[in-house]
């Protein structure tokens, strides 16, 4: 500040995570668009909670604080799905644990409010966007008020930030107060005037905390409100009054241009982390995302248990293929750079441009999916942009390689006539192996997903394998399972190990599902009610039950031999304990053995079945 000769900022930041100047951390795209726009930023990543002089290193800004628990929710990135404390964070100096406070967004914004009471203080970031309503908190077991209230600050911007932090920074130093604009796009506020709430025209009014908090069966019915409104064009403001204030969100921001993505991503990031945490080894998450490049953003998939839809939206918005070569040349340029652009893609790899020509005029289908449980009529499947911007990146010098790494939508290659992508897929953006998201096989656990069928995936499987045998190349699908999820019982979770047995596929990694804010996953976890059809979801809370089903897709691991055993006799499928190929396991006990295999003339010889004599060789 000193050498800039600046006395004063205009914003500090406050992040959650360790600084990373790098256009896949919040907080490096929002600072660098204020200070393109001239106003003086300063950031302070991860301060001591339990010193209010940490906060104050930078003294107090003129136009506010801005706020973000960093890239992932707060309590996500301390705990496990079994809510055990996790033993490393990604977004922080040398991935060492425990450097910012649980939720984040609260302690911080309390924390500058008690420093400086006049200066307005700005939450955001995903936290921030998936907890503006009330909402469930698994770690805690407990419908929490909105974040807005607890954090009690003036202002809360929701989705991914850049139009609304332009527009609010030119008014509030145009010499508006905070608590007088409340007409901004991607922002909600709170007001305690019942009267100023009556003023506000075609709003749709949530039922309140105390329903929700009662009521699952309310919850349901605010969580199917937000779900189906959260649209830029048709969408309306949402109204629902928490305690003694109401929290007013205004419609979601316009999708970004291609001229607006474009300048975000065309600022002067340097790439790295801070140089302050080289003594620490870096920051572990830069390099997942080092030399990758961003195409696009949004994802009309519609997985239940992603929140993606109310951060990003539905429509897809892209970037100009100018814009991502001038960005690839720049990471051929860096010195630790080896030739290979680990990943080009966004929440979805293949979504490269919208789904529909209507979503520009009217918005996004409020009763349907583009791709569930069929693909829509509507929906254009078309490969060849994307096809383009691959084939141009392989052409920059010193690119050896250029890799997908993001989600593949395999059920969007299949409706697809043209077989040209897979195959330039298979060639050219496939190391050895490709990672794919069935998720799970069981038709009802899928219809609650979200998720395209075990026939599609089956086709895909097929398609993937033919293809490759067609170049004459040895690679491998890896497919993403999840366990727990709504819906699935012990008979789901067995259908999922028949299916990976089938496959002779060993899976080292299983997500065991969490239920985190926003997602409507979320919602059939809390209440046991698909809040878009009133039915009734079984939902496995049971951390023993868990275990058996995270077990039986784990099934050949010998650890699980016993929680599979028990889920078997649980669910009557003795059938699956045996020496057949069929069968999961082996019974416990050599008394267990048929008597079919035993040696009549030497009753104490054990005849082998050949599945046997093959393990035994």
């Amino acid at each position: 500040m000193e050498k800039l000769g600046w006395e004063q900022l205009d914003f500090l930041f406050i992040s959650g995570d360790a600084y990373v100047d790098h256009p896949s951390f919040g907080p490096a795209i929002i600072s660098r668009i204020l200070e393109k726009y001239g106003f003086k930023v300063g950031i302070i990543p991860q301060p001591n909670w339990r010193i209010q002089d940490d906060f104050k290193k930078m003294g107090k800004p003129k136009l506010g604080v801005l706020i973000s628990a960093g890239n992932l929710d707060s309590m996500l990135s301390k705990y496990t799905a079994n809510k055990k404390y996790r033993s490393q964070d990604s977004y922080s100096p040398g991935g060492k644990a425990g450097l910012r406070p649980e939720r984040a967004t609260i302690v911080y914004a309390n924390t500058v409010k008690q420093i400086w009471k006049d200066v307005p203080v700005i939450i955001g970031g995903i936290e921030a966007s998936l907890r503006r309503f009330a909402h469930y908190d698994y770690w805690s077991d407990n419908v929490r008020r909105s974040i807005l209230i607890d954090s009690n600050a003036d202002l809360l911007i929701y989705g991914m930030g850049e139009a609304p932090i332009k527009e609010l920074a030119a008014k509030l130093s145009g010499g508006s107060k905070i608590n007088e604009i409340k007409d901004i796009r991607g922002t909600c506020y709170s007001v305690q005037s019942k009267e100023e709430i009556d003023k506000l025209s075609e709003c749709l009014f949530l039922p309140d905390y105390e329903k929700v908090k009662e009521s699952k069966v309310q919850f349901a019915q605010a969580f199917k409100d937000i779900y189906l409104e959260q649209d830029p064009i048709r969408g309306k403001p949402l109204v629902q009054k928490n305690g003694e204030k109401y929290v007013v969100s205004n419609t979601p921001s316009l999708p970004l241009t291609q001229k607006e993505l474009d300048e975000i991503y065309d600022l002067d990031y340097q790439r790295t982390y801070h140089p302050i945490y080289e003594k620490d080894g870096g920051v572990p998450a830069i390099e997942e995302v080092k030399f990758s490049l961003l195409s696009q953003r949004g994802c009309y998939g519609g997985c239940s248990f992603c929140a993606i839809h109310a951060h990003q939206g539905r429509i897809i918005q892209n970037r100009s293929h100018e814009s991502i070569i001038k960005e690839a040349e720049k990471l051929t340029n860096l010195a630790d750079f080896k030739g290979y652009i680990h990943d080009v893609g966004g929440p979805t790899a293949n979504f490269r441009i919208p789904a529909c020509d209507i979503q520009a005029e009217k918005g996004t289908c409020k009763n349907r999916q583009c791709l569930f449980p069929n693909p829509c009529k509507n929906l254009k499947v078309d490969h060849n942009d994307y096809l383009k911007l691959l084939r141009a990146l392989r052409k920059i010098p010193k690119v050896k390689k250029v890799f997908i790494r993001s989600g593949i939508r395999y059920d969007y290659i299949v409706a697809s006539k043209d077989q040209t992508f897979l195959r330039e897929l298979c060639e050219h953006h496939v190391s050895g192996q490709l990672k794919v998201a069935p998720e799970h096989v069981s038709p009802k656990v899928i219809s609650l997903m979200g998720k395209s069928s075990k026939k599609i995936y089956l086709k895909f499987m097929d398609d993937f394998k033919r293809v490759n045998k067609e170049l004459n190349k040895e690679q491998y699908l890896v497919p993403y399972l999840m366990s727990s999820h709504p819906g699935s019982g012990l008979k789901e979770a067995i259908e999922l190990a028949e299916f990976v047995r089938d496959l002779k596929y060993h899976p080292e990694q299983v997500q065991d599902f969490i239920p985190t804010p926003g997602s409507l996953s979320t919602c059939m976890y809390y209440t046991g009610i698909n809040p878009l059809t009133g039915e009734k979801v079984y939902t496995p809370k049971d951390p023993h039950e868990k275990m058996l089903q995270r077990a039986l897709i784990q099934y050949r691991n010998p650890k699980n031999y016993h929680l599979v055993y028990e889920a078997l006799i649980k669910a009557g499928r003795q059938d699956l304990i045996g020496y057949e190929p069929k069968c999961l396991i082996r019974p416990k006990h050599k008394t267990s053995i048929p008597k079919k295999e035993i040696n009549v003339k030497n009753p104490k010889k054990r005849k082998l079945s050949p599945a046997r004599n093959k393990t035994k060789k």
